[in-house]
């Protein structure tokens, strides 16, 4: 035991590496990667807890003192977590360890006969905790000291007890329940009478020794919701599951007191032939004066006297449908489920239609305050989406009081957002790259950042397509200003358009500095331009980010407190004490996390995760720049081995999308991803990889790549320490097109993967995007893409940047990753890729993850897909065997036996 001790004591002072040599990664090690999945800080901001989690096995939970660091208590194998209101308890759910479940798996136990997670009442003051095992489900009073849970697989009885464990009730035969936002406000519904329990929906409070019976009834109640206070309870109730959809009312209870039929299809206010819809979702304003619902027309029903093998099953697609077959197809079961927004105003009793199939969209303020919502329809103009990829719409404000509406504005790109207060909806319209407001009740339109000297817009914008904006900050109390982004630094605007701009940071643009608030109150819609505020600011050419302390109302530039050579993020304050918490970041430092108070002057760092580095070769990333064949100058990264030695040769990997050298001092996290390599797992195997910015000229997106990658690599090579003769190229998607373009451009390459390519851009053009149902054309004549053109208007640039006409030229082994399933490039594009190779008997072998969309999902086929991508390269960059996959593929009788590694 001492031994032991001694050595865990060693381990804390001395770098892992002392005792051990570094290893190069292994794509198995990938999966065992602990990553940082969730943070939290108690509202009184004494303490912290943090949950790190591999990519495959047992999460834990560390639980720290903010203020100095301390690790007060650690848990594993540990599910979520969640500090109560009061800052004394942490609630935290213990999962079965994965080794124990998978080998019940494989012994084919039951699912109802696996284990199940037991949740633990830490107590934070030093006090005995409790458990409640077998747990089935649980609800936490977000601001009392109060649990609900509920025990066993198939047990219905419902526990309510206080935290602290001095009081607790039983209540039987419980099918749901939940809490209010604040109190301890519960309901419940008991299916069947038992124990002198009759059936209904129930209510209790803290102080209540008894639940009270709201309103009884074996049918069917939907839709519990309280109001903020948890003084008012809402609720949809059938007297049978049969006549939900077409016979549900909706019921109020004040006060805990009996439910009074509030709302029914014969309610004034209800379209004739609609009915109160179990689909919608009801809300209350913050103040509980209005209850937000849904309501449809009645629902269609099939005809039941004919056999269905007697109706025609077909689909008729239409020329001038407003909304394509394929997306209505994919909408399908969202708009069976549609409802349309009503208002029940509950001082008067009376009900409010607000939107309905003329105007089916809605936009209300946050907390459903001020006295005018926005709907709308972009139905009239659905049809041109299909290729512009954005889509006009009319707009009408709509009185929250009678529900009368009035036009505010017609053909609109933009998309409207209502202000904090409900007075304003503003929004970005992109073909005039202007931000307006609408005042809801004059309806004047105003367009309020004309008299910006700076532009509000992508300043690099290189589609061909109207720039998209740099962001909104938010409003200040009241909705008196209206706070919007340019490149560098905040703007206060008025809303009404007299006063002019104000630049609250001040020095962005002179210093290269993004400013970027941090939210440090979610509960608060409004920003303060009095109080201290945080920001966190992206100096353009140090490629750094930094945190700073600022009065957004103030004479002084924001003042940074943290800074270096990092990037610092997920800044969060506690609820109710001056802590934050951070992390810190660069390629070679684990996104650990920080505490300190708001000067920042005494950061304390809580969690290790660094440590994992310990036992592996890391490598270094640094910026380089160059100019592209057509005079653009340029940046990326370069990333270096461990122990590099610039006298040796060493292979390289080109990876890239767009622009990346942003991520100069991002952290990559060990992974085996789904789309790109992992840039440790090479690194530590002796590779460089180099990840360069492209930028595009409209129409020419393959000679843009080629114009710009290609003098990257001989700036790269030029520093002498290259194998010119082994370098590699990896991308995925546009990635994978880029890719696939070079390989006929060049024959620079010794292998490529490419995934998930498109290779034939007139077919693609015609191609959906299944996981949406839109059509692809959208992306080449305006977005990604970047022909800007049609294929009949431009058929000479659908030609010279397709790939496949082209596949002769090719001289480099290839190897393409594209999925059945995949949804946002069509799989055959991947085919034709393919085949080409193929017929022209040019080496080449395809991946298909049987069932899996654009990229893999399930990490065992992650990891395959890694290992067979390091595979490839390792054979044609580093000189080692082919594998048998690769040598002598793996016909479909073995693929279910054999993995060919």
């Amino acid at each position: 035991m001492k031994y032991r001790m001694l050595v865990a004591g060693l381990l804390m002072v001395f770098p892992a590496f002392s005792l051990w040599a570094q290893r190069a990664f292994t794509p198995d090690d990938l999966v065992t990667w602990e990553r940082i999945t969730r943070q939290s800080i108690s509202d009184d901001g004494k303490w912290v807890a943090v949950q790190f989690t591999p990519w495959q096995g047992d999460s834990r939970v560390e639980v720290y003192t903010a203020a100095d660091g301390k690790q007060v208590f650690a848990t594993m194998p540990a599910g979520k977590f969640e500090f109560t209101a009061s800052s004394r308890y942490l609630v935290q759910e213990e999962v079965p360890p994965v080794s124990l479940t998978d080998s019940l798996k494989l012994k084919k136990v039951k699912k109802e006969q696996m284990p199940m997670n037991v949740l633990t009442i830490h107590d934070l003051q030093g006090k005995t905790s409790w458990k409640v095992d077998s747990l089935k489900s649980y609800r936490l009073a977000r601001k009392a000291d109060w649990i609900a849970y509920q025990q066993g697989r198939k047990d219905s009885v419902l526990y309510v007890a206080s935290l602290d464990g001095t009081q607790r009730l039983t209540l039987p035969n419980v099918s749901a329940y939940g809490f209010s936002a604040e109190g301890a406000s519960l309901y419940f519904i008991t299916a069947d009478s038992l124990d002198g329990i009759r059936p209904g929906l129930y209510g209790w409070t803290a102080g209540l020794t008894q639940p009270k019976l709201l309103k009884a009834g074996k049918g069917v109640f939907s839709g519990c919701t309280f109001d903020k206070e948890g003084r008012q309870l809402a609720f949809l109730y059938a007297d049978s599951k049969k006549e939900a959809s077409a016979a549900s009312s909706l019921w109020l209870s004040t006060g805990m007191g009996e439910a009074r039929e509030a709302v029914t299809t014969a309610t004034p206010g209800v379209p004739a032939g609609w009915v109160i819809s179990p689909n919608g979702v009801l809300s209350f304003s913050e103040d509980g004066s209005r209850l937000f619902l849904g309501t449809a027309p009645k629902p269609l029903k099939k005809d039941t006297t004919v056999l269905d093998e007697y109706r025609p099953n077909v689909q008729v697609w239409s020329w001038d449908e407003p909304v394509q077959y394929t997306v209505q197809q994919y909408n399908l079961k969202n708009e069976q489920k549609r409802t349309y927004r009503a208002l029940y105003q509950v001082a008067a009793g009376r009900l409010v239609q607000l939107a309905d199939t003329l105007a089916p969209d809605i936009q209300l303020a946050p907390k459903g305050v001020g006295e005018w919502a926005l709907v709308f329809t972009s139905r009239p103009y659905s049809l041109a989406s299909m290729w512009e990829g954005r889509t006009r719409s009319d707009y009408y404000r709509v009185s929250l009081a009678d529900g009368t509406r009035q036009p505010v504005s017609t053909a609109d790109y933009t998309s409207y957002r209502l202000s904090p207060a409900g007075r304003y909806a503003y929004g970005y319209c992109a073909p005039d790259s202007c931000w307006y407001t609408i005042e809801l009740a004059t309806g004047k339109k105003v367009p309020v950042t004309v008299a910006l000297k700076y532009p509000v817009w992508d300043e690099e914008n290189d589609v061909p397509d109207y720039p998209a904006p740099y962001g909104v900050t938010g409003w200040t109390e009241g909705d008196e200003r209206l706070l919007v982004n340019d490149r560098y630094d905040i703007w206060s605007l008025d809303p009404q358009g007299n006063d002019a701009p104000v630049c609250l940071t001040r020095n962005g643009r002179a210093e290269g500095i993004r400013y970027t608030w941090v939210d440090l109150d979610p509960e608060t819609e409004a920003v303060s331009l009095t109080g201290a505020q945080v920001l966190t600011g992206f100096h353009e050419a140090r490629k750094t980010t930094a945190v700073y302390r600022t009065v957004l109302g103030g004479s002084k530039a924001p003042q940074q407190v943290l800074g270096g050579d990092y990037r610092f993020g997920k800044v969060q304050k506690a609820a109710e004490a001056d802590r934050l918490l951070y992390t810190r970041e660069r390629f070679d430092v684990y996104p650990d996390v920080w505490s300190a108070d708001l000067t920042c002057k005494k950061p304390v760092q809580l969690t290790h995760g660094i440590r994992q580095q310990d036992e592996y070769l890391w490598g270094s990333a640094e910026l380089v720049s160059w100019t592209s064949f057509d005079g653009t100058p340029l940046e990326g990264i370069l990333y270096k081995p461990a122990n590099f030695d610039p006298s040796k040769k060493y292979p390289m990997v080109v990876n890239f999308y767009e622009r990346n050298s942003e991520t100069l001092y991002q952290y990559r996290t060990p992974e085996a991803h789904r789309s790109t390599i992992d840039y440790h797992l090479y690194l530590s195997n002796g590779y460089l990889v180099f990840n360069p910015d492209i930028r595009y000229r409209d129409g020419y997106p393959g000679e843009s790549c080629y114009n710009c990658l290609m003098p990257g690599i001989s700036m790269v090579e030029s520093k002498g320490f290259v194998d010119s003769s082994h370098i590699g190229a990896q991308g995925h998607s546009w990635g994978g097109y880029q890719v696939a373009y070079l390989a006929t451009r060049t024959g620079k390459f010794a292998a490529i993967e490419s995934g998930a390519p498109v290779v034939n851009m007139f077919s693609a053009y015609g191609g959906i995007r299944w996981g949406s149902g839109l059509n692809r054309s959208f992306q080449y004549e305006h977005t990604q893409s970047r022909l800007g053109a049609t294929p009949w208007s431009g058929p000479v640039r659908y030609f010279e940047n397709s790939p496949l006409f082209l596949m002769d030229k090719v001289t480099t082994p290839i190897l393409i990753m594209h999925n059945d399933s995949d949804g946002h490039v069509p799989w055959y594009q991947g085919i034709e890729y393919f085949v080409a190779l193929k017929r022209l008997q040019k080496p080449a072998w395809m991946l298909n993850y049987p069932g899996e969309p654009h990229w893999p999902l399930r990490l065992a086929n992650k990891l395959d897909f890694q290992k067979r991508m390091f595979q490839f390269f390792n054979h044609y960059l580093k000189g080692e065997p082919m594998p048998a996959w690769m040598k002598d593929g793996i016909p479909a009788v073995k693929q279910p036996y054999e993995l060919g590694y």
